[in-house]
C-alpha cells in the first residue's frame, strides 16, 4: 500500500442558521493513500458535498485536522490554499463549470494561468491534454457547441491540464446519459491506473461500484468504509497522457496581460453594458477638456493683449470724483493733463518714457463706405509701450503731432469695412467726423481675443486728436515705461506725490487718479482665471463622481452575474490578487475608454466653438494628461469596491450561487 495521501482526525463542519449551530459533519476520521481510487456514497444530506469541498480545500472544517501528504492544511489562508489547489489538486464538477465564451482550449488552460506558467507552454499542455481524452478537433470550440459528455471531457482535461496528484469528482456523471458517462468514469479509472488518486462523490451504487474503495457517509458520520472487492470496469478509455514538461514561469508583466486580456473578453461580452457605463465618464471628461480648452483661450487671449502692453508699464486713470456725496463712474471726468505728462518725464530716472492717450467713438468714411469704430489719439511712443507695429506704411512722427497734423493709421478691421477689392489703403483720404485725414499706415493684426476687436481702431496724433476731432482738453490715460520692471515700485511711489502736487490735493481728500502696473493686472487676470478653472474643474469633478457610480453600479451587477465564474476561477487556483486585478482592470479599461472617448469629443467641441461661434479655445496637453490620469483615477476609485468584494467570495459559496 503507497504511503498516506490524506489523513483526516476528528473533522467536524457546523453552519450558523438563524443563530443556531447546525452539524453537516461529525468526528470524521479517514485516510486516503496515494493511488487509491475512492467513492463516497450517501443519501441527500448526508454531509458528502461537505467532505468533498473540505477534502478538495474549498471549505475549511470547524475542528480536527486535515493533512495533506503531511502537511496540517486544516486553516490554510485563502491565497495558500488556492496555491495548493493550482499544483496538487484537480476539480471535475458535475455542471462542468466551464467559461462560456471561451474554447475548450482556453477553458483547459486555466488553471495555468495561476500557477503562472506562461501562454505558449500552457496553450500546448492544454493542446495535448485534450487531444488525449478525444477533443482534438474541438480545440476552439465553445461550451455551447459541444456535447454534454464532450464538455465533461474538457472539465477533465481541465483537471489533468496541471499534472495534479488527486482528481476529486463531485458527481461527475449527474447530467450525462448512461454512454456518456461510461466514457467519463473509464476515463477516470484510466488516469487511476496511471497512479493519480480519485475521490469521487456519488448517490448511485453503479457509478459507485467503479470504485477500489468506497465510503459511506450518513448524518455527517463514516458508517462503512471498505474495499470493493466486485469493481466493475466502466468502458475503456485510451489516454494517451504524457508526463508534463517542466513549466515556463511567466513574469509578472506576463501576468498583468493575461488579466487584463480576461477584463477585456468580459467587457466584449456586454458590449452595450460597457458602452452605457462609460457615458458618465465620457461626458464628464468632454465638459472638462471644452470648458477648460474654452477658459484657457480666454485667458491666453488676455494675455496676450496685456503682453502687448509690456510688462514694464504703469497705467494712470482719472479716478471718479465725490459729488455731494454721490461718487461719479470712473473716467467720467479727467484731470490727466499734457502738463502732467511733462512732469512725470522727471520724476524718477527710472522712467524710459511718457505718453498720453485720448479715445473715443468716431464715424469714419472713404467714398460711399463708412463704419462706426473707435478712434485714439497718441504720441509716437505709442508703437513701443502699446505693441502697435506698422504692418505697411508708417506711423507718425513727434513734429505732425506738435503740428496736429490730419494724418491716420488704420486697424485691419477698418480696413476691411472701407477698402475693398485689396485696394491699397495708404495714400487715400477719408473722413473722421467730417475732418479729412490722409492714411499713412495700416496697423498689424492684433486679434479679437479680449474685451474687443483690437484691430477695429484709429490711430491719430494726440494733439490732432484732442483740439480737431474729439474736442478734448484732459487725457483718458498716461502710460509710463520704466527702464526696469524692478525699479517700478520706486517710479509709482515717485510719481504719487508729484501728482498730488500738481492737482493741489490736501493730505485730507483721495487722490484724482488712479496708478496700476501691468503686473497687478496680470496678477488679478490670472486670479480669476485661476477661479474659473477651479469652477471647471469642481463641475467635471461631480460628472466624473456620477459617472464612476454608474460604473460601480456596472462592477456590483457583472460581480452578482459572474458569482460561479469566480467560485470557478478560485477553486482552480486564483488567488485573491488575481481576481482583485481582473475586475479592477476592467473598471479602468470602462474608464479610461470612456475617458479618452471624452478627450477627443471635448477637443472636437472646444475646436467647433472656437470655429462657429468665435470663441478662443486652447486645449493643453497638461489638461489632456489630466483628463485622462483622473479618468483612470475614477476607475480605480471606484472599481475597487467591487473588485475586492469579488476577490472576498468563498470559492464554495459562489460555486452555489444561482
Amino acid at each position: 500500500m503507497a504511503g498516506t495521501l490524506i489523513e483526516l482526525e476528528g473533522i467536524g463542519r457546523s453552519y450558523r442558521i438563524d443563530g443556531a449551530d447546525l452539524p453537516v459533519l461529525r468526528d470524521v476520521n479517514l485516510r486516503i493513500h496515494a493511488g487509491e481510487f475512492v467513492a463516497i456514497m450517501g443519501p441527500s444530506g448526508s454531509g458528502k458535498s461537505t467532505l468533498m469541498q473540505i477534502l478538495g480545500l474549498l471549505d475549511r472544517p470547524s475542528r480536527g485536522v486535515y493533512r495533506l501528504k503531511g502537511r496540517d492544511v486544516s486553516r490554510l489562508s485563502d491565497d495558500a490554499g488556492a496555491a495548493l489547489r493550482s499544483r496538487e489538486i484537480g476539480f471535475v464538477f458535475q455542471m462542468f463549470n466551464l467559461l462560456a465564451r471561451t474554447s475548450a482550449l482556453e477553458n483547459t488552460a486555466l488553471p495555468l494561468v495561476y500557477a503562472q506558467e506562461k501562454r505558449a507552454s500552457r496553450l500546448a499542455r492544454a493542446e495535448a491534454v485534450l487531444r488525449a481524452v478525444g477533443l482534438g478537433d474541438r480545440l476552439h470550440h465553445r461550451p455551447n457547441q459541444l456535447s454534454g459528455g464532450q464538455q465533461q471531457r474538457v472539465a477533465v482535461a481541465r483537471a489533468l491540464v496541471n499534472a495534479p496528484s488527486i482528481i476529486f469528482a463531485d458527481e461527475p456523471t449527474g447530467n450525462l446519459a448512461s454512454d456518456q458517462a461510461e466514457e467519463v468514469l473509464g476515463m477516470l479509472q484510466a488516469l487511476n491506473a496511471t497512479g493519480i488518486t480519485v475521490v469521487m462523490v456519488t448517490h448511485e451504487p453503479d457509478i459507485a461500484a467503479c470504485a477500489k474503495r468506497i465510503v459511506r457517509l450518513k448524518d455527517g458520520a463514516v458508517i462503512d468504509d471498505r474495499p470493493n472487492p466486485e469493481r466493475r470496469a466502466a468502458r475503456p478509455a485510451a489516454l494517451a497522457l504524457r508526463q508534463a514538461p517542466g513549466a515556463a514561469s511567466a513574469s509578472p508583466w506576463s501576468q498583468w496581460l493575461e488579466h487584463a486580456r480576461s477584463a477585456l473578453k468580459a467587457i466584449a461580452a456586454n458590449k452595450v453594458r460597457s458602452a452605457l457605463s462609460t457615458l458618465g465618464i465620457l461626458i464628464g471628461v468632454t465638459a472638462v477638456v471644452a470648458m477648460m480648452a474654452i477658459g484657457r483661450g480666454a485667458q491666453d487671449a488676455v494675455e496676450r493683449g496685456l503682453s502687448s502692453l509690456g510688462s514694464n508699464l504703469v497705467m494712470m486713470w482719472p479716478s471718479a470724483p465725490n459729488s455731494g456725496g454721490v461718487r461719479s463712474g470712473s473716467g467720467g471726468f479727467s484731470r490727466l493733463s499734457l502738463d502732467d505728462v511733462e512732469a512725470l518725464r522727471g520724476v524718477h530716472a527710472a522712467v524710459k518714457n511718457v505718453g498720453g492717450e485720448v479715445s473715443g467713438s468716431i464715424q469714419v468714411v472713404y467714398g460711399d463706405k463708412n463704419a462706426p469704430t473707435d478712434v485714439t489719439g497718441a504720441t509716437p511712443a505709442f508703437t513701443t509701450m502699446r505693441g502697435a507695429k506698422v504692418y505697411h506704411g508708417r506711423f507718425f512722427t513727434e513734429l505732425e503731432n506738435e503740428q496736429s497734423a490730419r494724418v491716420a493709421l488704420l486697424g485691419q478691421t477698418v480696413v476691411n469695412k472701407l477698402f475693398a477689392n485689396g485696394e491699397d489703403p495708404v495714400g487715400r483720404m477719408i473722413k473722421i467726423d467730417r475732418v479729412k485725414f490722409r492714411v499713412i499706415g495700416v496697423l498689424a493684426r492684433k486679434g479679437s481675443g479680449t474685451f474687443r476687436d483690437q484691430d477695429d481702431t484709429v490711430v491719430i496724433p494726440l494733439k490732432t486728436a484732442m483740439k480737431r476731432v474729439l474736442g478734448r482738453l484732459y487725457l483718458n490715460i498716461i502710460t509710463i515705461e520704466a527702464s526696469d520692471p524692478k525699479k517700478i515700485p520706486e517710479l509709482i511711489a515717485a510719481a504719487r506725490p508729484l501728482m498730488r502736487r500738481l492737482h493741489r490735493l490736501p493730505d485730507y481728500k483721495d487722490d484724482d487718479f488712479i496708478m496700476r502696473d501691468m503686473t497687478q493686472i496680470q496678477d488679478a487676470v490670472a486670479g480669476t482665471s485661476k477661479a474659473v478653472s477651479l469652477l471647471i474643474l469642481i463641475v467635471g469633478a461631480i460628472a466624473m463622481v456620477v459617472g464612476g457610480i454608474g460604473i460601480m453600479n456596472i462592477m456590483l451587477v457583472s460581480v452578482s452575474e459572474r458569482t460561479r465564474e469566480i467560485g470557478l476561477r478560485k477553486a482552480i487556483g486564483a488567488p485573491r490578487r488575481a481576481v482583485l486585478s481582473q475586475f479592477l482592470i476592467e473598471a479602468v479599461v470602462v474608464s479610461v475608454c470612456g475617458g479618452t472617448a471624452g478627450i477627443l469629443l471635448g477637443w472636437i467641441t472646444a475646436m467647433g466653438l472656437a470655429r462657429f461661434a468665435g470663441w478662443a479655445a486652447t486645449v493643453t496637453p497638461l489638461a489632456v494628461l489630466g483628463a485622462f490620469v483622473f479618468s483612470a483615477g475614477t476607475g480605480v476609485v471606484f472599481g475597487f469596491w467591487p473588485a475586492r468584494k469579488a476577490s472576498l467570495l468563498s470559492p464554495i459559496e459562489a460555486l452555489r450561487y444561482e
